[in-house]
């Protein structure tokens, strides 16, 4: 894919997106901007299917949604409220870590800010990545597994991890996309761009793809 074509492209993934399901977090910051929210389902999001990061959270925000309230939680009732959720035990402690140091540190609010969050126990560039834009909705590239998939098998960016792929991705594509790249490539990847054999005759982006590493699809 040429630099030129992420134009059409993302019109066009804006489009197929619109029918399509949105990840919990996605739809949580469209129904409330709340970056503790969004900081701690995010969190509990990394290496758990979308369906378990919404019932965890759900379960979770019931018993406390500031980090006043969850502090007076223990370790086990946070355990208890968000599994099956993946490494449960040690996202509970990150938890209740991350909120003692958002009081200690932070005046008790989440900062909108990319280097103070990934010194936050548990939180890496994805997540510090996701706060900052569905949270404050400011600038920023959040790069999961279907981001940093799909944008090379565009032929977009040529890297090995997900942390090069944000830093290509920072180089060359629009800040005016930087926001939404990542909702809408969760979206695709989950419906249409699957890691393996992915549904390339359904793919209404099939013209730009270089097809970079697929060597079977539907």
């Amino acid at each position: 894919m040429n630099d030129a074509a992420i134009h059409p492209v993302i019109k066009i993934l804006r489009r197929a997106v619109a029918a399509w399901r949105a990840p919990y977090v996605t739809a949580l910051a469209q129904q409330r901007r709340d970056p503790f929210r969004i900081l701690i389902s995010t969190m509990l999001s990394l290496r758990t299917k979308d369906a378990v990061t919404e019932a965890a959270s759900q379960k979770l925000f019931a018993l406390a949604d500031n980090p006043h309230a969850m502090l007076k939680l223990t370790p086990h009732q946070i355990e208890q409220a968000i599994y099956p959720v993946g490494f449960y035990r040690t996202k509970a402690k990150n938890i209740l870590q991350v909120c003692r140091e958002l009081l200690a540190r932070f005046d008790s609010q989440v900062p909108a800010d990319l280097d103070a969050l990934i010194t936050l126990p548990g939180v890496g560039r994805k997540t510090a990545n996701l706060v900052m834009t569905l949270g404050f909705a400011l600038p920023g590239i959040c790069v999961d597994t279907h981001v940093h998939r799909i944008t090379n098998r565009w032929g977009y960016v040529q890297t090995q991890t997900p942390a090069q792929t944000e830093m290509a991705l920072r180089a060359k594509l629009p800040r005016a996309y930087w926001i939404e790249i990542n909702d809408e490539l969760v979206a695709f990847g989950q419906n249409l761009c699957h890691p393996v054999s992915p549904k390339c005759s359904l793919c209404p982006l099939a013209k730009y793809c270089a097809r970079v590493g697929v060597t079977r699809s539907r």
